[in-house]
């Protein structure tokens, strides 16, 4: 098999992927999944992203799980989003123009501050975002383009008001869920998750007849 480790390549220099492209002849659209500041591949409850690197290829979804080259606290929104707008440029020379972004925490607010300057993004995803780095503006933006939030409701890092605060500025195509006893990775309630991103995928990424 293939290695799926790839490098995109930026202004600012050279970002760690891994990519699985969709199946041959499948093509639906991609995904690109980013993590909080300290970066990974992995994603939050218990490394989400993996699974769906696993399955999306197969419905025709191609996936890049997008490291940052910069890992700080708090983390650097300019570099993060620099990173995954090389992200999106580079599934875009794939082929593939109909992207869908999920960002986790920190990635939250990169997704959001990405989508908005994209016309590659159809559809965005915020998982326990930080809203640091967002402007108002960006977040009315992305309507009517679907966006989704997700947030445990026992996240006592990033509280799930924040989504809420993103919530009450967004327009058409908004949702948000509060998942009861999850903390900040969304472990405890990891099976709802994975049919909410599963269900969202479906209908932003819709099959070409």
């Amino acid at each position: 098999m293939e290695s799926p480790e790839v490098v995109v390549p930026s202004a600012l220099g050279p970002i760690d992927a891994l990519w699985h492209p969709p199946a041959e002849g499948k093509v639906r659209g991609g995904l690109i999944c980013v993590g909080g500041f300290d970066g990974g591949f992995d994603g939050p409850a218990e490394g989400i992203y993996a699974d769906l690197a696993a399955l999306m290829p197969q419905v025709g979804i191609g996936v890049l799980r997008l490291d940052f080259r910069v890992k700080t606290s708090p983390g650097p929104i300019d570099d993060g989003t620099a990173d995954l707008l090389a992200g999106v440029d580079w599934i875009a020379e794939q082929g593939i123009r109909q992207l869908a972004l999920i960002g986790h925490s920190y990635g939250g607010a990169i997704v959001i501050r990405a989508a908005a300057r994209s016309p590659h993004v159809a559809a965005t995803c915020a998982l326990s975002t930080q809203t640091m780095g967002i402007e108002p503006s960006e977040v009315r933006s992305l309507a009517p383009r679907p966006l989704l939030l997700i947030h445990g409701g026992a996240d006592w890092r990033l509280p799930p008001r924040l989504s809420e605060w993103v919530y009450s500025l967004a327009g058409q195509g908004r949702e948000l869920h509060t998942l009861e006893d999850a903390t900040h990775s969304l472990r405890q309630r990891r099976d709802d998750l994975w049919r909410l991103l599963i269900d969202w995928l479906d209908r932003v990424l819709p099959v070409n007849e």
